[in-house]
């Protein structure tokens, strides 16, 4: 059973137990076209069914420390990328930008949002308690800053430091005081308004259950 984060620390789910002048025809005609908006400017989606638990293999092979890989996520309420940090996190790096190759991404909720705190995703069931089927462990720097636009990885309150599996957290907080137990996934580069408004998507609990979805529609990892 994953747990949720508490104070100090951010626990959960990387565990497989775990949105005028009258306008004209044509123009009345588009906007009937375009999409509901929800709060922030998002795009009302509906909330898409979960996917299956588990049953992954570890992605193979690691990524070049001397290259750049960039994860772009894109949202219905906007895009967002960040920075892989390949020397801190090989592992967990090399996992994550397998998963995002294989699709594994598309389609799942931010199913965790704390507003000025962090937002959670990447669970296949939604719930905060499920995963790929695989763990890695990149114990973090003890000097670990997860300060806003961090991206890292969450974990059950029983796994180790640096234990993860898809479940990651960006810091949408201008600091969220937490121990160094978390893998550092990586920087946010792009979309920090686009962080922000998801960011406040959320009840202000600890469970942070959103206040309406936010889906992850593409993830794409380049270099």
């Amino acid at each position: 059973m994953a747990v949720a984060v508490v104070a100090g620390g951010c626990g959960s789910s990387t565990s497989d137990t775990s949105s005028a002048p009258a306008a004209t025809q044509a123009a009345q005609s588009q906007q009937a076209q375009q999409p509901a908006s929800g709060q922030g400017g998002c795009q009302k989606v509906s909330q898409p069914a979960p996917h299956k638990d588990g049953g992954q293999s570890k992605p193979k092979g690691k990524l070049d420390p001397s290259k750049t890989y960039t994860v772009t996520v894109q949202t219905n309420c906007g895009t967002f990328a960040f920075k892989l940090d390949v020397k801190d996190s090989p592992d967990t790096t090399a996992a994550f930008a397998g998963l995002v190759k294989r699709g594994y991404f598309d389609g799942l909720i931010f199913h965790r949002i704390v507003p000025d705190f962090v937002i959670q995703g990447g669970d296949p069931t939604g719930t905060g308690q499920g995963g790929p089927g695989f763990h890695t462990v990149d114990p973090p720097p003890q000097d670990a800053d997860y300060s806003f636009g961090v991206v890292a990885m969450a974990k059950a309150g029983n796994e180790p430091a640096g234990a993860a599996g898809s479940q990651y957290f960006v810091v949408t907080g201008q600091n969220a005081q937490l121990p160094a137990d978390y893998a550092i996934l990586g920087k946010l580069t792009k979309g920090a308004d686009v962080v922000r408004a998801i960011g406040k998507l959320g009840q202000p609990t600890q469970e942070g259950t959103p206040t309406e979805a936010v889906v992850m529609q593409k993830v794409t990892v380049s270099q």
